[in-house]
């Protein structure tokens, strides 16, 4: 008896902790259930309502998927881009994130940690077709896609203050000997022409990216990156590019300092608006800041060109930009890649568009007109033009970015003659093409 009831005593325990487990599991499913599924989302848009456009996307999306959470992160330019490779480095990268496309999003591609979309395009063509057919060349490596073209169609134009170019009766430049004479009247009035913030150096780029197109073409950029039969990044074409940006620099077309100023807390907007400069060369999202951040300024705001140079092969139409500014890709490490291209979807849906147009962005969809007729000009402006180069920084894999920045920016400085940046250039392109 003592020994049945000693086996029954633990029979009866093994029940109840069965039971317990049982019960136990039951109410971990449930909490399970209830649960939202959370997909983080990571993005640089700071400007404007972009990060209001990103968190109504997402709400929508947690409407429309109930269970489901999303967590935006939004982080500015230089300390997105440390972010996000650190994550990638760590193998903890987010689950949806955006980046400008070109060199960088590669690098993450060719390592396996970006989820190839081709697949999702192909079962919805609706979507896919939506977006304008150039807005896929920055995220499309050997024939597959990688990211959804989001943001702005984006130009670099010179934005110009047309009070001051009426007061003192000029017109925007066509040609680079026209626009050292505007260099020479604004300086003649103590008027800086251009507002230039370039600890950043991203912004002094576009000069150099320009001239490079102007005078020789998009060919020349694109053969010393692809290390093509004659492409050399000491062209010709690259030092004479520097030799004009030294030429500005002489001529004292910078307000004072400029390579210590700070776009990102508007070193160069506050320039313009107080009067002290007359220009700025900058991507097409610059209107949109202004609006927001100045309405009143920008009622004074115009645009123009980048100038034709003397002799130069590439046609005036060209453009530096992109058509789409940002993508959104997703990560090989995420759990849920379904829903993320859902959540996608909705970063990028017509609602989405709509108030991105109505926050002065251009955007890169086929469906969603643009009113405002200072960005109509535009997108016109992109979209007709002959070629439309990505930034470089964007465009070259990430240590030669780094290095055309830093080359570029001691251009800006005088302490580096144009041969040299060249030849630096070519150096390391050649170790790189040899890893």
């Amino acid at each position: 008896m003592d020994w049945w009831f000693s086996g029954g005593a633990r029979a009866s325990a093994r029940g109840a902790a069965a039971l317990l487990c049982a019960v136990m599991a039951t109410w971990a499913a449930a909490a399970s259930a209830q649960s939202p599924k959370t997909i983080v989302e990571w993005d640089h848009q700071t400007d404007g309502n972009g990060p209001k456009v990103v968190r109504d996307a997402a709400d929508r999306f947690e409407k429309q998927n109930p269970g489901y959470k999303v967590e935006d992160s939004h982080v500015l330019n230089d300390a997105y881009k440390a972010k996000l490779k650190v994550a990638f480095g760590a193998g903890q990268p987010p689950c949806v994130f955006d980046s400008w496309g070109g060199g960088p999003l590669r690098e993450y591609v060719n390592s396996g940690q970006v989820v190839d979309l081709t697949p999702y395009l192909r079962k919805d063509s609706a979507f896919r077709d939506r977006f304008l057919p150039t807005a896929w060349k920055a995220v499309t490596y050997d024939n597959k896609v990688y990211g959804i073209p989001t943001e702005n169609v984006s130009a670099a134009v010179i934005f110009y203050n047309k009070d001051l170019f009426k007061q003192y009766g000029l017109t925007p430049p066509a040609t680079w000997g026209d626009l050292m004479k505007v260099v020479e009247t604004l300086k003649s009035h103590g008027i800086a022409p251009f507002a230039l913030a370039n600890k950043n150096k991203w912004t002094g780029s576009m000069y150099y990216m320009y001239l490079v197109d102007r005078l020789g073409g998009p060919e020349v950029f694109r053969k010393a990156v692809d290390r093509a039969p004659g492409g050399s990044f000491a062209d010709p074409v690259f030092i004479e590019a520097g030799q004009y940006i030294q030429q500005l620099v002489k001529a004292g077309a910078f307000a004072q300092g400029f390579n210590g100023l700070d776009y990102d807390i508007g070193g160069s907007r506050r320039l313009l608006y107080s009067g002290r400069a007359a220009m700025e060369l900058m991507g097409g999202w610059e209107a949109s800041t202004i609006r927001k951040e100045n309405p009143a300024f920008y009622k004074k705001l115009d645009f123009f060109a980048f100038p034709s140079v003397p002799g130069g092969k590439g046609d005036p139409r060209d453009v530096i930009g992109t058509v789409g500014e940002s993508f959104t890709s997703i990560s090989a490490q995420c759990a849920d890649r379904d829903a993320a291209f859902k959540l996608v979807k909705t970063l990028t849906d017509d609602v989405s568009m709509q108030e991105r147009e109505a926050d002065a962005r251009i955007p890169p969809v086929k469906d969603v007109p643009v009113r405002d007729p200072f960005l109509q000009r535009l997108q016109a402006l992109a979209l007709q033009a002959p070629s439309v180069q990505l930034w470089y920084d964007q465009e070259l894999p990430p240590k030669l970015g780094e290095l055309h920045k830093d080359t570029t920016q001691a251009l800006f400085g005088l302490s580096l003659t144009p041969e040299a940046a060249a030849q630096q250039m070519e150096a390391a392109a050649k170790a790189d093409a040899g890893r």
